[in-house]
C-alpha cells in the first residue's frame, strides 16, 4: 500500500539568526526565525511524512510552546517524524521539495541537503528531489521576509 503525503512550512527571515536549510547552514545575512531551528525545508519534510502516515503534524509531535524543543536541530525533528512513520509500519519510498525565497542561491547546497536528509532518512539520495525558486519579487517570500518550502512524500507498507 502507497501512501502520500504533502507537507508546507514558512517562516520570516530576520537579522542575527542563522540560516539553515535542509540541516546545513547557508552564510546570509539573515535567518529563519523560529522556536527551533526554524528550518523550512526539514519541516516541510516532517509534515508530509507525518502526514503521510495519518500521524497529524509537526506542531501536534512537536510544539512551539514546550521548552524541549527551544532551538532543536530540526535533522532531530525529521529522524523522530521517520521514526513514528516506520513504527506505523511504513518506509519512505521518495521526497520532493521546492523552496521559495530570493536570495540566497539554494542550488549549490542541494547536493550536501540530499545526503544529510537521506542519511537520516536510511535511503539514496536519488529518493530526495530538492528544487529552488524565487517568487518573482512577489509578496512575503518575493521581498526576501520570509522563505516558504512545500514538500510531497511517498511512503509505502514495510513488508513482513
Amino acid at each position: 500500500m502507497f501512501r502520500i503525503g504533502f507537507g508546507y512550512d514558512t517562516h520570516r527571515l530576520v537579522p542575527d539568526r542563522k540560516l539553515i536549510l535542509g540541516g546545513v547552514e547557508i552564510p546570509h545575512k539573515t535567518g529563519l526565525l523560529g522556536h527551533s531551528d526554524a528550518d523550512v525545508l526539514l519541516h516541510s519534510i516532517c509534515d508530509a511524512l507525518l502526514g503521510a502516515a495519518n500521524l497529524r503534524d509537526i506542531g501536534f509531535h512537536f510544539s512551539d510552546t514546550d521548552a524541549r524543543y527551544k532551538g532543536i536541530d530540526s535533522k532531530i525533528l525529521l529522524k523522530e517524524s521517520y521514526r513514528l512513520v516506520k513504527e506505523k509500519g511504513y518506509l519512505l519510498g521518495n521526497i520532493d521539495v521546492t523552496i521559495i525565497a530570493e536570495k540566497p542561491k539554494i542550488n549549490p547546497h542541494i547536493p550536501a541537503m540530499q545526503q544529510i536528509i537521506a542519511e537520516i532518512l536510511e535511503t539514496s539520495i536519488e529518493n530526495i528531489s530538492i528544487k529552488a525558486t524565487t517568487n518573482e519579487k512577489c509578496d512575503a517570500p518575493g521581498r526576501e521576509e520570509s522563505m516558504v518550502a512545500h514538500a510531497v512524500v511517498l511512503i509505502f507498507e514495510k513488508k513482513p
